[in-house]
């Protein structure tokens, strides 16, 4: 029985396939492809969510991962972002929406060029399907916020550390 469902998983699997890379980026996602080393973007996105006055909750590097079992891979990073005050208004919208918190920024790092790109949803996305007017609202003004946050540290003037 144990081996069917596997085959079955295996099945499902090979039928769905990974995302296309012409699927990416998903719909309601922002994607800037830049001319930074993968090291100064990171710098350079946490130096803006600090200038921008959120906090970054966790960060989770697939590179890290891998290095420290011995796999040497291309850079890969989670920063995941959010603040106190817009969780309390989250969670008087939408207990459920907690869940989606905190958002994420996505770099990755090409590794023909070194070259970075920043991703990240839309807030405005991740908090639509709990339909709340004031959830709504407040993924709005985080819109503005990230657009703001990934502006800065894609500029080709930003300071690095």
């Amino acid at each position: 029985m144990f081996r069917s469902t596997l085959l079955a998983l295996a099945a499902c699997f090979a039928l769905t396939g990974p995302v296309a890379a012409a699927d990416w980026p998903q719909s309601g996602m922002r994607e800037h492809a830049t001319e930074l080393p993968f090291r100064t973007l990171w710098d350079r996105l946490e130096a803006a969510i600090e200038a921008n006055g959120m906090g970054i909750v966790a960060r989770a590097s697939a590179t890290a991962g891998a290095k420290a079992l011995g796999i040497e891979i291309p850079g890969n990073a989670v920063v995941m972002v959010f603040r106190a005050d817009y969780a309390v208004r989250m969670l008087k919208a939408s207990v459920p929406a907690g869940i989606e918190a905190p958002l994420r920024f996505y770099l990755t790092e090409d590794p023909a060029s070194g070259r970075a790109t920043l991703t990240y949803r839309l807030p405005s996305q991740v908090f639509a399907p709990y339909g709340s007017t004031d959830l709504d609202i407040m993924a709005k003004e985080l819109d503005g916020v990230f657009e703001t946050i990934a502006a800065q540290a894609i500029a080709p003037n930003a300071a690095t550390e």
